[in-house]
């Protein structure tokens, strides 16, 4: 018997229960971000089951021995990519079991990366990235419905949209100090979170020697938020090889610490450098408000893309706008790589950013919007909208 877990429910438990009906379902995600949570709500509303962790060691008895629940039940598995021979011993299983048994599977890292592999589960899974909450799941209205990737945005006023907002950028979305709503919670929480990251994540994922060089890297990139990530400059402030700080930030981005937005290249404009745009998925890390902001706006365009990704299986990606002559625009998503819109993001501005017109006439963006914190001012100028963010944000996933 499970007892019904009380939070909230999450924007992706309607899609995953539909797909547990076919394939195994992997749901990764930050540390903490409510993957646990969610994977109870889908176990207790679908009848007998079993939930094991990797980390408790009874659990792990358990997973070795195949020690599966009589009948038709769902299996839930977290933390299962901890264990080094995980993707033959799945794919073993679920062959052998796939008539009565399902599988969710949860973790803090990248579960995709075995498609690197000779033992491929392709064909065996959906999978989904759970994301913090964002402006619609913090005013408790998720959207029905997505949508269609190449057209306009079902931009509308959406009540207690403003002060979600507000209290989403104070306290970031991770549900337990955005619930909480306490600048004393948020504190420990971080400190608590940051500790157990590097702790247990970082080393179970991959053997670090320097993990003190690895959590110096983690205290730089709040402070570069929003600009190119120079690996090079990254490498002289550690004083250490380009190799090595490398492979700690695809660490921290397979481990859901770190976003690296990539610009649009193409031939139409001339890009000054490929150099991604570093986000961090807990933007209450960025102290100085106009990052927090745009990192805030960055990761609801991701949200947005990948769910349209994961959910419905579109070729959407989130991108940013450089050229050679200084031009930039924060955000660009596109659709089968073409531009689909741009989004820039002001604290406050009562004009039109003239970059996001030069990029919108050289590249044919269909739809333009520059977004504000501060003031409500919502109007058309030079065919770019401008308008309060938390307006666009709630049209989003």
């Amino acid at each position: 018997m499970h007892n019904p877990p009380v939070d909230r429910q999450r924007y992706l438990e309607k899609p995953i229960r539909e797909d547990l009906q076919a394939k195994m379902v992997f749901l990764a995600g930050p540390r903490q971000v409510g993957k646990t949570t969610l994977a109870q709500h889908v176990l207790h509303d679908s009848g007998p089951g079993v939930y094991l962790s990797w980390d408790n060691r009874e659990d792990r008895t358990a997973m070795r021995a195949a020690r599966w629940p009589a009948g038709k039940s769902l299996v839930v598995l977290d933390e299962l990519h901890k264990w080094r021979g995980w993707k033959r011993w799945l794919k073993g299983e679920y062959d052998k079991h796939r008539a009565r048994l399902r599988f969710l599977v949860t973790g803090s890292a990248r579960l995709d990366i075995y498609r690197r592999g000779a033992d491929s589960l392709q064909g065996r899974y959906h999978h989904y990235r759970l994301h913090p909450f964002s402006l619609s799941e913090a005013i408790g209205e998720l959207r029905a419905q997505l949508p269609s990737p190449g057209t306009e945005l079902p931009i509308e006023q959406r009540q207690g949209a403003s002060e979600a907002l507000a209290t989403l950028l104070r306290f970031g979305g991770f549900p337990e100090p955005f619930l909480a709503g306490s600048d004393r919670v948020l504190r420990r929480w971080q400190k608590e979170r940051l500790e157990r990251f590097f702790r247990d994540d970082v080393r179970d994922l991959e053997p670090v020697r320097d993990l003190g060089s690895v959590e110096l890297l983690a205290d730089m990139l709040p402070e570069r938020v929003g600009s190119p990530l120079s690996l090079n400059a990254l490498r002289e402030d550690l004083e250490v090889s380009q190799r090595a700080v490398t492979r700690w930030v695809d660490v921290l981005e397979r481990l859901y610490h770190v976003v690296r937005v990539r610009p649009f290249v193409t031939p139409r404009v001339r890009a000054l450098r490929k150099m991604p745009k570093a986000y961090l998925w807990d933007w209450s890390l960025v102290a100085a408000d106009a990052p927090r902001f745009e990192n805030l706006v960055a990761l609801h365009l991701l949200k947005f893309c990948h769910t349209l990704q994961d959910r419905e299986g579109y070729a959407v990606e989130l991108h940013y706008l450089r050229d050679r002559a200084g031009h930039e625009v924060d955000f660009l998503v596109t659709f089968k790589g073409r531009p689909w819109f741009a989004v820039e993001a002001k604290l406050a501005a009562t004009r039109v950013d003239p970059a996001i017109v030069y990029f919108r006439d050289r590249l044919d963006i269909p739809w333009t919007y520059q977004v504000t914190l501060e003031g409500d001012h919502d109007f058309v100028e030079n065919g770019v909208r401008v308008l309060p963010a938390n307006k666009l944000l709630a049209a989003l996933a």
